[in-house]
């Protein structure tokens, strides 16, 4: 489970859904103040159930094709995530969106990219598994 390379990225996932979620600004709105996610809380929800589906995908290892399903799952998650982020940068009003105060809006990119890398090595051991089968 540990030694796999998708546990690594479903970790770092987890991580970012959690921990990092919640220290990194999301926006500055009208009037100067800095977005934090403790103040929204639909992306604060977003955001657990993002970190939430990482980990219990992590514990599904023996199960491959629900871990698989999992991650598209959690996708779908961070996609809505972005869009809500691109959303609200796009109807910003009065040029209030400020990209260097705005880094915790790049998560959802991030956790995509990973959860692609973790489903490709997931089909990896998957496709790997059913060439040692073929042989017996």
């Amino acid at each position: 489970m540990i030694q796999r390379v998708q546990t690594a990225y479903l970790l770092i996932v987890a991580l970012l859904g959690g921990a990092a979620s919640l220290f990194l600004p999301f926006g500055v709105d009208a009037e100067g103040i800095v977005i934090r996610l403790m103040d929204q809380p639909y992306l604060l929800a977003g955001f657990a159930v993002a970190a939430v589906l990482a980990l219990i995908s992590i514990f599904r290892f023996k199960n491959r094709r629900s871990q698989f399903m999992l991650n598209r799952l959690n996708m779908i998650v961070q996609l809505f995530l972005l869009g809500v982020f691109v959303g609200r940068s796009l109807t910003a009003t009065g040029g209030s969106f400020e990209p260097e105060k705005a880094v915790g809006m790049f998560l959802p990119v991030l956790s995509i990219v990973l959860l692609v890398l973790a489903n490709r090595a997931i089909k990896k051991d998957e496709d790997l598994v059913k060439s040692v089968d073929r042989l017996r």
